[in-house]
């Protein structure tokens, strides 16, 4: 390399961190060591000790310090700088604190950081210490520096401190204001929020993307769709139609709006869009309950050429647990694993959760196991995982190690609705009522009404249906949907039919429209052989125009999807669904299988009864997953509707009895195999 002076040098420095190479920093560094005598010029060793810093290699840039005899205010300020870029926030307090020991005043450029380490490290009270050294030093009327104080106060919850720094400032730019409206999001208050942008435009202020995306993010929590709406039409007026963030921001208000149409106009109408665009669009379709079109949304991504993230990866996830695709859900696994990305917390949480609802414990386990890191998500889905399948002492276990010293993660509001769902699951009534009580005298969590459903379904599983309803009934609010509707699947599940009319009357008042909720009352009274009022509550259903959704269940096999109503016969391979349904009702009833005939809701004789229940449709499928699906191979099923009674008893009799299923499917090949030689000999004749 030929000579060259300092000047030359100092450019080569801000090359090598503009362009993140640490090797061409290095390489500079050794030259200046080589050409140049000591002492360095004082703004070289600035320049060396900025790039060691911004680079992340504070031990080199600690190193050149202690080379430097002249240090000034720039020096300290780049190594500060450099610490809080990379998030080492107690180091850059401590070389601050250095700083002022020798005598040196910070400026304008050093303020800013250390209120943002202060912030960062949520010290309010450090901020306020640095808040007053900046006032004694005049500094605090600088925008940057008063926007810096005003944003460490927010981050700390200091509201009425951070309004007077924001009210005392002699001037304020956009970034004051775009920090005054973002904080005011983050911090829960999204009507502040728009009152701050109201008084920005009143100002004469000219918002930026930020200022948009803040907006429609408070417009989001409030669900205020019709300002959304406004502001959208701002925002075209104001010449923003094209800016890919802002769009991305519309996308996102529109889908929690459930206003999915204009989601997808939105990102239809984005020329070119990045991978938030598409991440955006999945999560609206997820979080709207169409996941199909999620699937749909991601499949084109990848036509496209959209590189995997970790949220796009997560989103996917949860659409793939929505629709129990295990299958799919383990592909996207690959791509995630291709992608290296699975070891990423939130793409960890989204597989133990997705694994967990497609009802592979096991497969949840492993993931969670190989995690580096958990979070509270995490937990959650695994305590999930085992509640949904059954596996309550697995989940307490789970609970128990959570809250173990060896855990960072601390119990939430989510964590205790999983952990009283394994234990309405299992049974464990005291254990439930303990950990229920346990939330406001230990952890200091309010209980929801998720958690009153919960305690709800605990007692009513139980039997201690009426226990249950005095508790609805001490309830310090308004029973909901949940509550009252857990009330009635115990009072179907007991026979307790009077008590069953009183939570479906409240049901009937809180969301008439429900189909559900009177055909459970229809069902219980059929069960409980009250036919009059059966079809009373039918008849009353049609009057008023409320359908009940057709029962459907779904098989997938060899890429394609089979679906099934009851008494379905529609299937090509239909002759072969009614002998393999004819030959597994034979087996089973010669190992002792009894029908339970209460879940046949017409007043038949009870041979019909039989028959009514026998063809439901989640039996169809399994009959076609026995001739379809290779043995060894598990059959997953999925219903749009809940499981009656005793599909749910016949399908776990099948699955406890390895014996049956080995003989069901020794038939099925035997079937097959003369089936075969049929067609063999036919066409041979």
């Amino acid at each position: 390399m030929p000579f060259l002076n300092a000047t030359s040098l100092a450019s080569m420095l801000e090359s090598a961190l503009s362009t993140h190479s640490s090797t061409l920093g290095r390489a500079t560094h050794a030259h200046i060591i080589k050409t140049l005598h000591a002492p360095l010029p004082s703004f070289l060793s600035n320049h060396l000790i900025n790039m060691y810093a911004k680079l992340d290699l504070l031990n080199s840039a600690h190193l050149i310090l202690s080379f430097t005899p002249t240090r000034s205010v720039v020096t300290w300020t780049s190594l500060i700088a450099g610490s809080v870029q990379n998030a080492h926030f107690a180091s850059a307090l401590l070389h601050y604190t250095n700083m002022c020991r020798e005598g040196i005043q910070p400026n304008d450029f050093t303020f800013p950081c250390v209120f943002k380490a202060s912030a960062s490290l949520r010290l309010p009270v450090t901020g306020k210490q640095l808040h007053a050294l900046a006032m004694k030093a005049g500094q605090i009327g600088d925008v940057f520096v008063g926007c810096g104080c005003f944003d460490m106060y927010c981050k700390t919850g200091f509201w009425e401190d951070a309004t007077q720094v924001f009210d005392e400032m002699p001037r304020r730019n956009i970034v004051m204001w775009n920090a005054c409206i973002s904080n005011a999001v983050l911090g829960g208050r999204p009507r502040t929020t728009i009152h701050k942008f109201v008084e920005f435009l009143g100002v004469g202020g000219e918002p930026n993307s930020i200022t948009f995306c803040a907006f429609l993010n408070a417009c989001s929590d409030t669900l205020n769709l019709e300002l959304g709406r406004q502001l959208h039409g701002f925002v075209i007026r104001y010449g923003f139609g094209k800016d890919v963030s802002v769009m991305n921001g519309l996308i996102d208000f529109y889908g929690k709006c459930r206003d999915i149409v204009s989601s997808t106009m939105v990102f239809d109408r984005i020329t070119r869009g990045n991978d938030v665009s598409w991440c955006s669009m999945m999560a609206v379709y997820v979080q709207n309950d169409e996941e199909e079109k999620a699937l749909e949304i991601f499949l084109q991504s990848r036509k496209a050429g959209i590189e995997l993230n970790d949220f796009m990866v997560s989103t996917i996830l949860s659409a793939c647990a929505g629709l129990s695709g295990f299958e799919l859900g383990r592909s996207v696994h690959a791509l995630a694993v291709k992608a290296c990305v699975e070891g990423n917390v939130f793409v960890g949480s989204a597989l133990v959760d997705m694994y967990g609802k497609c009802g592979s414990v096991i497969d949840a386990q492993h993931v969670f196991k190989e995690m580096p890191q958990r979070n509270s998500i995490t937990w959650n889905a695994m305590i999930s995982a085992h509640a949904h399948q059954g596996h309550a002492n697995m989940a307490l276990a789970m609970f128990e190690e959570m809250m173990s010293s060896s855990s960072e993660t601390r119990p939430n509001y989510v964590t205790f609705v999983c952990v009283l769902s394994a234990c309405s699951r299992a049974g464990a009534v005291q254990k439930g009522m303990e950990i229920f009580e346990s939330m406001t005298t230990i952890f200091g969590i309010e209980p929801g009404e998720e958690h009153y459903a919960c305690v709800v379904d605990l007692l009513g599983r139980a039997g201690l249906v009426e226990r249950a309803y005095d508790f609805i009934k001490k309830m310090p609010m308004q029973p909901t949907i949940s509550v009252w509707g857990a009330l009635l699947g115990a009072c179907k599940m007991y026979k307790k039919t009077e008590l069953g009319k009183i939570a479906a009357d409240n049901l009937f008042k809180l969301d008439p429209n429900d189909s559900g909720n009177h055909v459970v009352l229809s069902n219980m009274f059929a069960a409980d052989g009250r036919w009059e009022e059966a079809t009373l509550v039918r008849k009353e259903m049609k009057e008023v125009g409320i359908k009940k959704g057709t029962g459907y269940s779904w098989i997938t096999v060899k890429n394609a999807i089979h679906i099934f109503q009851s008494k379905d016969t529609s299937h090509e391979r239909n002759s072969e669904i009614q002998r393999m349904l004819t030959e597994l009702r034979k087996e089973m009833k010669e190992a002792g299988y009894i029908p339970d005939t209460n879940f046949a809701l017409f007043d038949l004789e009870e041979e019909e009864k039989v028959s009514e229940v026998w063809y439901h449709s989640e039996k169809i499928a399994l009959a076609f997953g026995l001739i379809a699906i290779p043995p060894g191979v598990p059959i997953r099923i999925t219903k749009n509707l809940r499981i009656c009674g005793d599909c749910h008893s016949a399908i776990k009799f099948i699955s406890d009895r390895s014996d049956l299923r080995q003989k069901l499917e020794s038939h099925m090949i035997e079937s097959k195999l003369k089936l075969e030689a049929a067609e063999k000999e036919m066409m041979m004749n």
